[in-house]
């Protein structure tokens, strides 16, 4: 065996690695240039921002920082509050003549919603015993229709008032221990 036949083990592993032409040390000394130029803008960028007082702008694409409509801000607000199940209520009283109909709307007014988990009670005001009644017989009807239009589980009760009692009088036509007219409402 002569010397040179023999190759050593590393030459065989290792092929030889091509020389970068021009065109690919091209490409490298670019792409170099473009991300000292990203770093350098930035940077710029950030003294720019510090002078004016801190802060980062708005810029040509949507972010949080941006102006939204009204709508979607009174519904952020609302959902960061927990303000959805009284808004819904106040929605529903302010279209009561649609839910229940024009003649008991005309008759029967919304007072109240208490909205504790355990109660979930809207109190409605009738201006006679007669439509008090209607309205009571009405009520799991009713109580469906509103839980249907704000959620499962938001009505739970109607409470119906009769008429308000006018102002009680003391005088001589008063028999005594009476409770005036609030003794045929209650």
């Amino acid at each position: 065996m002569s010397g040179a036949e023999e190759t050593s083990p590393q030459a065989v592993d290792k092929p030889a690695a091509p020389e970068p032409s021009g065109v690919d040390l091209a490409r490298v000394a670019l792409r170099a240039a473009k991300e000292q130029a990203r770093a350098r803008g930035a940077a710029a960028q950030q003294k720019k921002q510090a002078r004016r007082g801190g802060g980062l702008r708005s810029g040509a694409r949507a972010d949080g920082r941006d102006p939204m409509a009204l709508g979607a801000a009174i519904n952020r607000l609302l959902a960061e509050r927990g303000w959805e199940t009284p808004a819904a209520v106040g929605g529903v009283m302010g279209r009561w003549p649609q839910i229940v109909g024009e003649d008991l709307a005309k008759h029967c007014v919304p007072v109240r919603y208490e909205e504790e988990p355990d109660a979930r009670v809207l109190t409605v005001q009738c201006d006679s015993t007669a439509w008090a009644t209607q309205l009571r017989l009405l009520a799991p009807t009713l109580v469906a229709r509103l839980n249907e239009d704000l959620g499962h589980g938001t009505v739970r009760l109607i409470k119906v008032l009769g008429p308000g009692a006018g102002a009680r009088r003391f005088g001589p036509l008063r028999a005594p221990g009476s409770v005036g007219p609030g003794d045929t409402y209650g």
